[in-house]
């Protein structure tokens, strides 16, 4: 066995409801008194956080909610929040929501114990000092940022940086799939897709895969795949809502330790240009990708195709069509937008979004074959 190493979030609670005694929760591992709860704007006034306040008002907490999260969070939005959370005094960050009220909390918790400007933390291992105690709260199967040590930033008018260092690991990652019971199907199918794609990556990444990521995208690809149409049909199924979440985790710990590659380098210009969500520019791009790795991912995703119930088939490469396959099925089946066209962008974007994918360099060193401008554009043509 080759020598590996692996990092996760050190205490991970799953239990639906436990949004409830959150407070109960810090006092059992936290001093201080001062919290400070990130959040977006629709789920603060949806009350959907109200029990989660209440329990931190009854067990001491005095609590400074920041919901100005957007959607790919620029700049301006993590600094400000920083400043308020330091004016505040606060003892401890909280996450509460999608992928990028976590990725906020991850970037306020160490700017407010850090003198390091926020740009300078940008690219892998730059960031300097600790941070402040920090727990993460999901509220949709997706991301898996509770888990990672990454935050994206919106850095300009189309383009995004990454900050990814060990600081940025939460102390606590606490999993209430009650949270997630309101997720409208849409929003439940993109986000869905996007962990499977974390699971994907991770298990077939040219750097850092290892024996304990492979097993947790494995596991996370099967949970995620079997309940993916359950949920989008009937989100108040909480034990396939449980299971999303928990997949939506372990594809967050796996792709932590074994980076995604060609997927999302390719993603990135269509949710950075476009404004398409994240999950959904994932999916546009997803089989087109797939088809491109093949020739040097074939038995990687035969493998994946057994881990998910697939029949065995006679060879790789039959294996990785019956995959690939089976995939554009579940895409079609969850009523997701199919082909670039469908979201609004024209033929003639395609190069734009081919050369805005080459400065993604930091994803595409993982993908499983080397992916320059021209076989971007190919793979754009067949996404379309």
């Amino acid at each position: 066995m080759s020598a590996f190493s692996f990092q996760t979030v050190p205490h991970i609670v799953v239990e639906p409801g436990l949004a409830r005694r959150l407070g109960t929760l810090l006092r059992e591992r936290h001093t201080g008194d001062r919290a400070v709860l990130v959040t977006d704007a629709f789920l603060y006034r949806s009350g959907a956080l109200q029990p989660a306040l209440d329990s931190l008002a009854a067990t001491g907490w005095h609590t400074l909610v920041i919901d100005d999260v957007v959607a790919d969070p620029p700049e301006a939005v993590v600094q400000a929040a920083a400043e308020r959370a330091r004016g505040f005094g606060a003892d401890l960050v909280i996450g509460f929501g999608g992928g990028s009220s976590m990725d906020v909390a991850k970037l306020v918790a160490v700017l407010c114990t850090n003198e390091q400007p926020l740009p300078a933390m940008y690219g892998i291992n730059q960031v300097q000092g600790q941070r402040l105690p920090l727990i993460q709260v999901p509220t949709t199967a997706g991301t898996g940022s509770e888990v990672t040590p990454i935050s994206i930033v919106t850095t300009g008018e189309t383009t995004k940086s990454g900050v990814v260092a060990p600081q940025l690991y939460a102390d606590a990652a606490y999993l209430d799939a009650e949270l997630t019971v309101g997720l409208p199907p849409a929003a439940t199918a993109a986000t869905g897709i996007d962990a499977m794609v974390h699971a994907i990556e991770a298990y077939t990444s040219k750097r850092l895969k290892n024996p304990l990521s492979d097993h947790l995208a494995a596991l996370a690809l099967k949970l995620l795949s079997a309940n993916l149409l359950t949920v989008c049909r009937d989100g108040a199924n909480l034990q396939a809502r449980s299971d999303m979440l928990l997949g939506a985790m372990l594809a967050g710990q796996a792709f932590a330790n074994a980076p995604v590659g060609g997927v999302h380098a390719l993603a990135y210009p269509v949710g950075g240009i476009f404004h398409v969500p994240h999950g959904l520019s994932n999916a546009l791009v997803l089989p087109a990708v797939l088809r491109f790795n093949a020739p040097a991912a074939a038995s990687l995703y035969t493998e994946l195709g057994q881990a998910v119930g697939l029949p065995a088939a006679k060879d790789a490469a039959e294996g990785a069509n019956a995959f690939i396959a089976f995939l554009e099925e579940l895409i079609r089946q969850s009523d997701l937008p199919r082909g670039l066209r469908a979201v609004g962008i024209a033929e003639a974007d395609l190069p734009v979004l081919a050369s805005s994918a080459m400065q993604q360099q930091r994803l595409l060193m993982n993908n499983p074959r080397p992916i320059d401008e021209a076989q971007a554009l190919a793979i754009y043509r067949e996404a379309y």
